[in-house]
């Protein structure tokens, strides 16, 4: 890998809730000596520039179209965030929010396609190449974390995490996918790192 290249040295994790981004890209930028950036820790600060209003998302939460109203909203701040992260952090792995990925608009999904077009290192996660059974493993995953924090698990999350795996804009935007259901996650580094695309 050319470090002074940022096109070949910065790595996409994208994926749904619970794949397991954030915990590969931890494992990746250290076995690479490379920063971590995770989207969804930036993103605020990204969505302000382009005027989000969290009244307005509040308004539209509390409303009947609830959280799919919420993330429709949210899509433009994520389109611009995507390109913006790409310029702030070169030379990193980057870890997606899981909606960053995945868009319904075909304008804003061609943006973002366009900002990850050049980048050779951008690998969906998911546990199975059966969409269903990504779906139930991920689902369960992201049900046992919630479960500790709040009573119990609104349907409404598990459906858009559906939505998340089975949208083809994961699969149009990835250079590489990998599957890892029955892998420690230091195993599915050690595979990412044998198939990154070096210069």
């Amino acid at each position: 890998m050319n470090p002074s290249n940022p096109l070949t040295s910065t790595i996409l994790l994208i994926g749904p809730m619970s794949a397991g981004k954030s915990t590969i890209g931890k494992l990746l930028a250290e076995a690479l000596n490379l920063p971590q950036c995770s989207v969804d820790e930036h993103r605020w600060g990204y969505y302000a520039e382009i005027g989000y209003d969290e009244a307005e998302a509040s308004r539209i939460a509390k409303s009947e179209a609830g959280m799919v109203g919420l993330l429709n909203y949210w899509k433009p701040f994520e389109t611009h965030t995507v390109e913006r992260i790409l310029q702030d952090y070169p030379n990193h792995v980057i870890d997606f929010g899981a909606g960053h990925s995945v868009y319904e608009d075909a304008a804003l999904f061609a943006r973002v396609q366009t900002a990850l077009a050049p980048y050779p290192n951008v690998i969906l996660l998911l546990p199975s190449p059966d969409l269903d059974e990504s779906t139930r493993i991920l689902n369960e995953r992201f049900a046992a974390m919630v479960i500790q924090y709040v009573p119990e698990v609104d349907p409404a999350v598990l459906r858009v995490n559906e939505t998340f795996v089975k949208h083809p804009s994961n699969h149009l935007l990835a250079k590489l996918v990998v599957y890892t259901e029955g892998k420690t996650p230091e195993e599915t580094c050690a595979e990412i790192l044998g198939r990154l695309t070096r210069e």
